[in-house]
């Protein structure tokens, strides 16, 4: 289908400049930025007057089914919270929860403008078909947890899913492997990870170094920081997407440059689990990709990436009693073209220009806390709500428009959310 977007603020992301005109899509491509050509022919318009559009925005760290557990074990110590809480309520969760929670995030994350996200977990199989059939872009690995006397069959788990899903939905889908992390994953069972990659090809999605205990117990146990301990086992040989990265020690960031790791900067699930504030300038500095993450809605409790884009740039002044640091343009790349880097996604999204896939949104200006409109990119880092995306365009297609899900029975997936977790608890 062919779709005209009318008088928009346009916000391409290819520079800083904003400009009034029109976007043509066709199929899954943007047709062209501004004046309409006369050849192009629409099958639906779309009014964008005092809306500003941008590309859509990258969610690079989450659990999504986790829904199901927000607001549930709040306000306890990290390890606790873990070990004690979120593993044991996760053993009563079967396949069908996991796609159903899932469902309620991907509501959640087209709400608020998300376009795409990097997902680990368990039933990934499901949260691929969720994405597919919701119709967003998806970097699904399923969590790995284990020993190298391991047996094989969480190898062929992944296997199969990137046999049946790699590429599924005109290809929103793909496939990371998911080692959890160097402390649930001994260096036998990374090495198999690291086989598995090179055997599909396949780019993975680890935490590391998310809290001092970690770090503390991997120099004891190795005698090195998980990044140290990961980067001499070969692991950053592969794309390597990295949540957290929070506690480093002197040569780690040097290891993330050398190793060309992307790491997933997810603030507010750091500071509400205690674990810190990640160095994110000067791993910007030292020129390594950064993209932004909610992590889960257990731990955050939402994942609306405008609350994470305002206090990584907050966040990121203050450690620094620096305001100049991670700028609002800069911080919008973290979100959108960086996410995509580090989802090791097609060169051409996050940007909107002729030529690249049709991932935008649609942001309605015509809100008092947008007022007045003097500099729109930083209304958009440190002024704007998530709830004021309007419309979400994926692959070329719409999914939400005037904040009417197009591809999601809304009331049918918060009735069985209640009833999966009137069942798990």
């Amino acid at each position: 289908m062919n779709i005209l977007i009318r008088n928009a603020t346009i916000l391409t992301m290819d520079s800083e400049e904003l400009v009034k005109g029109n976007i043509g899509i066709e199929k899954d491509r943007i047709a062209f930025i501004g004046n309409k050509p006369e050849t192009f022919e629409a099958d639906y318009e779309i009014e964008a007057e005092e809306h500003l559009a941008m590309p859509g925005l990258v969610n690079a760290h989450t659990h999504s089914a986790m829904s199901l557990l927000r607001n549930y074990a709040d306000d306890i110590p990290f390890w606790e919270w873990l070990t004690e809480k979120v593993w044991p309520i996760e053993e009563k969760m079967n396949d069908k929860d996991v796609y159903w929670g899932t469902m309620i995030s991907i509501a959640e994350m087209f709400r608020s403008g998300t376009t795409a996200y990097a997902d680990m977990y368990f039933h990934s199989e499901e949260t691929a078909k969720a994405s597919c059939e919701a119709g967003i872009r998806c970097s699904v690995a399923k969590g790995l947890i284990g020993s190298s006397e391991e047996d094989e069959k969480l190898f062929a788990d992944t296997r199969g899913i990137h046999r049946d899903w790699n590429g599924a939905g005109d290809g929103i889908i793909t496939v990371m492997a998911g080692p959890h992390a160097p402390y649930t994953c001994d260096p036998g069972f990374l090495h198999k990870v690291m086989d598995l990659c090179a055997e599909l090809r396949m780019p993975l999605h680890i935490h590391l170094s998310e809290s001092e205990k970690e770090v503390e117990e991997s120099i004891k146990k190795f005698g090195k920081s998980p990044i140290a301990h990961v980067h001499a086992l070969g692991l950053f040989q592969h794309h390597t997407l990295a949540a957290h990265c929070v506690h480093l020690v002197p040569g780690d960031i040097s290891l993330l440059k050398e190793g060309g790791v992307h790491v997933a900067h997810n603030p507010l699930s750091n500071l509400k689990l205690g674990n810190g504030t990640a160095p994110v300038t000067e791993m910007h500095q030292a020129g390594i990709n950064l993209s932004i993450g909610t992590d889960s809605s257990c731990s955050n409790n939402n994942l609306n990436l405008f609350e994470e884009m305002k206090m990584a740039s907050l966040l990121a002044k203050g450690r620094t009693a620096d305001s100049t640091v991670l700028s609002a343009f800069e911080t919008l790349k973290m979100a959108t073209i960086n996410g995509y880097k580090a989802l090791n996604l097609d060169e051409s999204l996050g940007k909107l220009k002729a030529g690249s896939k049709a991932d935008l949104i649609l942001i309605d200006m015509n809100q008092p806390h947008w007022y007045p409109h003097q500099n729109l990119k930083s209304s958009l880092v440190y002024s704007s709500q998530g709830s004021d995306v309007s419309t979400v365009i994926v692959n070329g297609k719409i999914v939400m428009e005037k904040r009417e899900l197009k591809t999601i029975d809304l009331q049918r997936v918060k009735y069985e959310s209640d009833k999966i977790v009137d069942r798990i608890y």
